[in-house]
């Protein structure tokens, strides 16, 4: 499904692909997501419209670093999940070895519902511990499925495995508890308290295979319409714009009217493509429907079914189905449904953006492509910003890690054909203040005509979290109830660039106790005006402190490389969180400022002969060495210098 020629390339998703399979005369909508922490985003909103998961782990490598990554992400969202361990067929595969690390760093409660005929080159089939047979996959495609008694080699182990399966899943099922007792169990009761523990989210099926020559597809397939979820089985709450958002439950039946939720676009070759999932009722050519965020009306035009990049006209799309729309100008995770409600479906989470490149265009042709590329990317990927810096006139992008800016900087490059320059990557830095200090601003300004007035007073603190907390402590009226919002937006426009060095300030409680007012000269704009004088004025007294951002960086190498790259960690003013080592293979997971992990690649693969890799993700900001604090002190007061 990657379609892309880069995808191709460099052998990773990018951007996730939807198609529509039918199995047994179920149909299953699926999405590919990429597996890569930098294209979070794709995965993030996949999870918003799906309702159930394959977790699809190497049966060598692993639980790995972006394994955790998404298992959280599955648990945001509550999206219940199968384990296929997939390439039993390649050198070193062990699938056993991967449940301990299931439940050990993902903390599931896994067990295998089949097991490995053979591994490596001797992979033929797998056994099926609900039926408990052997099943084989022949053919070119493993498109002849046979199934026949288990070997008498594998017999033990698998009456092993299911016992551990049976007495796992019977908390799920009274029926089962007794049938076990009984010494009457079927397959049916089984299969029954494992879908049950699975849409629970407290159990996870574990399947194995390898998708190269489809061993342990079919299986997989099965068990997909065996135990996730349903449209039918799953709880969807949206929010009822008339009636003060107050939250309402929708019905997957095609008899109500239609609620869709527009979760991805993308510019295509016939204009912009806005995938949606179909939440309640039917989705058809020439309907009506209305966009609870902006209110304006769309008649549905042209609605297809993708196949990654093809596509198939259709006319109609039921509960449940991801489809795509024609020619609809909205917004990622807008609401569109029946004229007759106005109801919003929550939106997804959506990270901030950790690193900062500036590019320039090499002329003026290429100026103009950069402009559309830049609008085009910006609105299809949300972890994706652009922005022109006031001061150095340059055009600036922001994003999740270097393979993110890197891949839309060659899509810029081969898509637009726009030459462009690159500067070096920019971190992205915050400002936060460690002490409380009050303050008391007059603002007073005497023009010809009416003046302004507004003084206010208060004090400004650390906050427990990175957001900003407003307080309204006046009392008695002294500043009335209509400039309290002016003050709030005062303080908020101050917090955009920190006086210390620069940056965007965070961390920050502000309350308004006190205040004045003149009875012709006070106005929103006077108030505005005196809360960001307010803020300027005790900023630099509430001893303020540089943050930067650190990221969770796993690397995963041979253990004769371990001491190297600890070396090479701390050199970057890492800390080695935790190190462990299995078959002659280490993971060493740390934390490490991003502003010292550019360039890491290169270093790593000569440390390694390039048989180490690595992943870095956000983990959260953390205040900047003093010694870094005072050299970027001076470098911002040499560049407001230079600018005046």
């Amino acid at each position: 499904m990657d379609s892309m020629e880069l995808e191709r390339e460099r052998g990773i998703t990018i951007a996730s692909a939807s198609t529509s399979v039918t199995w047994k005369d179920y149909s299953i909508n699926i999405i590919d997501t990429p597996g890569h922490v930098d294209f979070t985003i794709e995965v993030e909103r996949a999870l918003r419209v799906l309702d159930g998961a394959v977790l699809v782990l190497c049966a060598v490598a692993g639980v790995q670093s972006q394994s955790i990554t998404v298992d959280r992400q599955l648990k945001r969202y509550q999206v219940p999940r199968l384990v296929f361990i997939n390439k039993c067929d390649r050198v070193g595969a062990n699938p056993k070895r991967i449940l301990p690390q299931l439940k050990e760093k993902l903390g599931v409660n896994a067990l295998f519902v089949n097991l490995p005929i053979g591994l490596e080159s001797q992979h033929k089939g797998v056994i099926d511990l609900i039926q408990m047979e052997a099943v084989y996959f022949e053919g070119s495609a493993g498109e002849d499925v046979k199934r026949a008694p288990i070997p008498d080699e594998y017999k033990q182990e698998a009456e092993r495995y299911r016992e551990e399966l049976l007495d796992s899943v019977s908390i799920f099922s009274d029926e089962l508890t007794e049938a076990i007792l009984e010494h009457e169990v079927t397959p049916e009761l089984l299969q029954q308290a494992i879908r049950e523990g699975t849409l629970k989210n407290e159990f996870c099926p574990v399947l194995v295979g390898s998708a190269y020559k489809n061993k342990g597809v079919q299986e997989l397939l099965d068990s997909v319409r065996k135990y996730l979820p349903s449209p039918l089985d799953k709880k969807n709450t949206a929010f009822d714009l008339a009636k003060d958002e107050e939250e309402v439950l929708l019905v997957s039946s095609e008899d109500k009217p239609t609620v869709i939720l527009a979760f991805k676009l993308e510019d295509g070759q016939y204009g912009q493509l806005t995938y949606v999932r179909v939440y309640q009722g039917v989705l058809k050519k020439g309907m009506e429907l209305i966009n609870a965020r902006s209110r304006n009306k769309i008649k549905i035009g042209r609605l297809v079914r993708m196949h990654a990049n093809t596509m198939e006209d259709i006319s109609e799309a039921g509960v449940g189905d991801i489809v795509a729309l024609f020619g609809v100008d909205c917004h990622s995770g807008d609401t569109f449904c029946n004229p007759s409600l106005l109801i919003s479906l929550s939106s997804m989470y959506v990270p901030d953006p950790v690193i900062s490149l500036a590019i320039n265009p090499k002329d003026k042709s290429a100026s103009d492509k950069l402009a559309k590329a830049l609008t085009r990317f910006s609105k299809e990927d949300p972890t994706f910003h652009t922005y022109v810096d006031h001061e150095s006139k340059e055009t600036i992008i922001q994003g999740m890690g270097e393979l993110h800016l890197e891949v839309y900087i060659e899509r810029i490059r081969r898509e637009y054909k726009a030459e462009i320059v690159t500067g070096v990557p920019q971190v992205a830095y915050r400002e936060t203040i460690t002490k409380r200090t009050d303050f008391d601003y007059t603002h007073k300004k005497q023009t010809g005509g009416a003046g302004q007035f507004g003084r206010v007073a208060g004090y400004i603190e650390p906050a427990e979290s990175d957001e900003f907390e407003f307080i309204n402590a006046i009392k008695g009226g002294v500043i009335p109830n209509e400039f309290i919002s002016s003050c709030e937006k005062g303080l908020r426009e101050a917090m955009k660039k920190g006086t210390m060095f620069g940056f965007p300030v965070v961390g920050v409680r502000a309350a308004i106790n006190d205040g004045n007012t003149h009875p012709v000269d006070s106005s929103d704009q006077a108030f505005r005006a005196a809360a960001i004088g307010a803020f300027r004025q005790c900023y630099e007294k509430a001893k303020p402190v540089a943050l930067e951002p650190i990221m969770r960086v796993t690397v995963e190498a041979p253990s004769e490389f371990q001491g190297n790259i600890f070396g090479t960690l701390n050199q970057r003013r890492g800390v080695i969180v935790s190190s462990t080592e299995d078959n002659g293979f280490c993971v060493i997971e740390s934390e490490v400022p991003l502003k010292e992990m550019f360039g890491y690649s290169t270093v790593l693969r000569s440390t390694s002969q390039g048989r180490a890799t690595y992943t870095m993700e956000f983990l959260k900001y953390g205040k900047l060495p003093q010694s870094l604090m005072s050299e970027m002190r001076e470098e911002y007061l040499k560049s407001k210098r230079s600018v005046k």
